[in-house]
């Protein structure tokens, strides 16, 4: 799905997993057409099999890449040794975020590469886009404590747009145009990120030794999640997330993804093939381009840049949402990112992976739809069925009951629930076998951390779903998400919090069952891991908002905590008694 030649591999890859996922799909299409044909195929049997396929398809796409992950790892690249030629700007983006504990993070950051010697390859530029004057204040008095602490002046900067037009990618491209020419790389962050001085290193290292890179992607590491939520989301970052990773980035090939954060970028290239239009017409399609990253990434590879993803790079770390509801309020912009590169997929120039991936991103967020689809299909499709026949000819002195095919409906839930499990049990495996589950505290907590992860995925996913498919359907009203502000810091749910944000899946859930016992009991079972985490939202937010056991999901990072994590914590606790000092002097 490339158009550069010469990778026979890359073409068999994708070719197989293409074939696979589709092949996946169609079974299960014809599995739930023959199970409707027991008694008698109608309209409504032909739109849910049409469902099955297109969700079938996503899933088993999904799990082909973590098969693929298992099997196979990119060829390393090389790298250059001795001293770093270039400089390198480390771009620091914020938007209303609390500049003690983001300034901080620069701080460690500094400190990490000042450990290795490297301070004078660096600089760090804290770009703000702060609409509140009062945060922007106290951004102003913290850059000069930064400045006075790490002995800063000259190398590290600060400063606020006017306007904070286009955005994050706006901020950045008001950079590149100032002051981009005075570097050869830059190190694009956010605000809660946190990279190991020897990392960042590492990626200049490695893109200094390929000279056609325009951008290397790490894999970030949630930390610092306490919830059962966050901790969940942690766990999986980083005992999944790294072997669907490697899949990926077999599958991209020279195509590789940008996920807008934690990626080193080769200035001119960014520079001469990144420029992003404002689309025609008005917000959720038009307007400027909310997910910026994909559609960036397809731009350097259009231009022939090599875009690539190496999830070997560690030390690289983000925080995530601690609840459910502040992830939704994410995943919502994302959604209208990804619906409005439908309005992109046709550009001139792009690469045939790159198109592949703008329709990825869409079929992400239109398959829980889908889903949806499929459930209330089944619900009002026994208004669409005959009263059946049992006497289909005359004189007979016996009934003829239509065949059971029970088996075939259990077959097929058995291999999409197959296609979700599957994947994750294998890399528990894996992790067992290679020693990888060792800072995950072993083997069986390596296992136990998965299947507990599993059980609690599986409880949320309902209410997830429903979160998507409202996100999807406010973007096809052409309802505009904005860009609000991510919520840090402690996310614990109280009831009535969860009751005012997500009553309506509650009595969604409700209705959804109730309509199943009206208009077809049989299903009614079936229905239920669907209708009752919908029916209990409001108190799996809240349980999932609080703190959990430590004993399981542990990850590596809460084992050992990484040096730049250290040091941000201490610079933090220093920084924070000193505004209590403050503020207690002038009480």
């Amino acid at each position: 799905m490339d158009d550069t030649a010469g990778d026979a591999a890359l073409y068999r890859r994708r070719f197989v997993a293409l074939a696979l996922s589709l092949a996946l799909a169609v079974g299960a299409g014809l599995l739930f057409l023959q199970f409707g044909l027991a008694d008698g195929l109608d309209i409504m049997d032909v739109v849910r099999s049409a469902l099955i396929f297109g969700s079938t398809f996503w899933l088993a796409w999904g799990a082909v890449q973590g098969l693929w992950g298992l099997m196979w790892r990119q060829p390393d690249l090389p790298r250059v040794e001795g001293p770093i030629r270039g400089r390198t700007a480390i771009l620091v983006p914020v938007y209303n975020e609390d500049p003690v504990v983001t300034f901080a993070r620069v701080a460690a950051m500094d400190a990490s590469l000042a450990a290795l010697g490297m301070t004078d390859r660096f600089d760090f530029a804290i770009l703000s886009d702060t609409r509140n004057d009062t945060i922007a204040a106290a951004e102003r008095k913290w850059f000069l404590h930064l400045l006075a602490e790490r002995a800063g002046t000259g190398r590290i900067f600060y400063r606020r747009r006017a306007n904070n037009t286009g955005k994050k990618a706006g901020n950045v491209e008001d950079f590149f145009t100032r002051s981009g020419a005075a570097y050869d790389y830059a190190l694009i962050l956010d605000a809660d990120s946190l990279m190991e001085g020897a990392t960042i290193v590492e990626m200049v290292r490695r893109m200094e030794a390929v000279p056609d890179m325009g951008l290397l992607q790490s894999l970030p590491k949630i930390i610092r999640a306490t919830s059962r939520f966050g901790r969940s989301q942690q766990f999986s970052a980083s005992f999944f997330s790294p072997v669907f990773a490697r899949g990926l980035a077999l599958m991209a090939g020279r195509t590789g993804p940008f996920w807008g954060h934690n990626a080193l970028v080769r200035v001119q290239a960014f520079a001469a093939s990144c420029g992003l239009p404002a689309l025609s017409g008005q917000p959720p399609f038009g307007g400027h381009i909310l997910s910026h990253d994909y559609v960036e990434a397809a731009l350097l590879a259009r231009n022939n840049w090599l875009v690539r993803l190496d999830p070997d790079l560690e030390g690289s770390y983000e925080e995530g949402p601690e609840n459910i509801v502040d992830f939704a309020k994410r995943d919502r912009r994302w959604c209208q990112g990804n619906l409005q590169h439908s309005r992109l997929i046709g550009a001139p120039g792009l690469r045939r992976w790159s198109r592949f991936v703008f329709l990825q991103g869409i079929l992400s967020y239109v398959a829980p739809l889908l889903w949806i689809l499929f459930i209330l299909a089944s619900i009002v499709a026994p208004l669409f069925v005959p009263a059946p026949d049992y006497f289909p000819e005359p004189y007979l002195l016996f009934p003829v009951f239509p065949s059971d095919q029970a088996s075939k409906a259990i077959g097929l839930a058995i291999g999409v629930f197959g296609l979700l499990l599957l994947p994750k049990l294998m890399i528990a495996l894996e992790a067992a076998v290679t020693g990888r589950a060792k800072p995950f505290g072993g083997s069986l907590s390596g296992l136990v951390s998965t299947l507990w992860e599993l059980v609690l995925s599986s409880l949320i996913a309902p209410i997830m779903l429903m979160y998507t498919t409202r996100s999807v359907l406010q973007v096809l009203m052409r309802l505009d998400a904005g860009w609000p502000p991510n919520n840090r810091g402690d996310g614990t749910l109280t009831l009535a919090d969860a009751w005012a944000n997500a009553r309506w899946i509650t009595v969604g859930g409700g209705i959804g069952l109730a309509a199943t016992w009206w208009l077809a009991p049989v299903l009614v079972l079936w229905m239920l891991p669907v209708a009752l985490p919908m029916i209990l939202a409001p108190v799996l937010l809240s349980w999932t908002s609080r703190p959990g056991s430590r004993r399981v999901l542990r990850t590596g990072t809460e084992v050992e905590t990484p040096p730049v994590v250290a040091r941000h914590d201490a610079i933090l606790a220093d920084w924070q008694r000193l505004t209590t000092a403050e503020t207690e002097q002038t009480a």
